[in-house]
């Protein structure tokens, strides 16, 4: 694991190649309903002690890294979009999208509350975060 000495952020190789931006996790919801940061706050004491676990802002996205980014949340208009990958398609009423990433399979949940951080949820962020500390990644 390497840090960045610019923008403190976590990345999985030395030097890795990535735009340094020092944001504030707050900046990304300017204007957004208090229900999306509640529904943040939730998430966040729900998955921090996992560890390893950092979190860290980008220009347009909130990025939770264990040995790799495992979670990435885009703050929307009035949803929350939690992107995380596992090693094949997970079936469940949850996942709105899924997508491919290389050879990793992208699934997207959204919520609008901290009332839809519930078990099932974090079920699902529990398999991305182990996927993401497997050697088949």
């Amino acid at each position: 694991m390497w840090t960045c000495p610019k923008c403190n952020r976590v990345f999985k190789a030395r030097n890795q190649s990535h735009t340094c931006v020092n944001k504030d996790i707050g900046e990304l919801f300017i204007n957004r309903p208090d229900e999306l940061v509640l529904a943040y706050d939730t998430l966040y004491n729900s998955v921090i002690d996992w560890k390893p676990n950092s979190v860290g802002a980008t220009s347009k996205a909130i990025v939770f890294t264990s040995s790799k980014a495992w979670l990435i949340i885009r703050v929307m208009t009035d949803k929350l979009d939690l992107k995380f990958y596992y090693q094949e398609p997970i079936q469940s009423e949850m996942i709105e999208k899924r997508g491919m990433m290389g050879k990793k399979h992208a699934h997207h949940v959204r919520i609008a509350n901290e009332e839809q951080v519930n078990s099932e949820m974090l079920e699902l962020l529990k398999m991305g975060y182990k996927f993401s500390l497997s050697k088949e990644v």
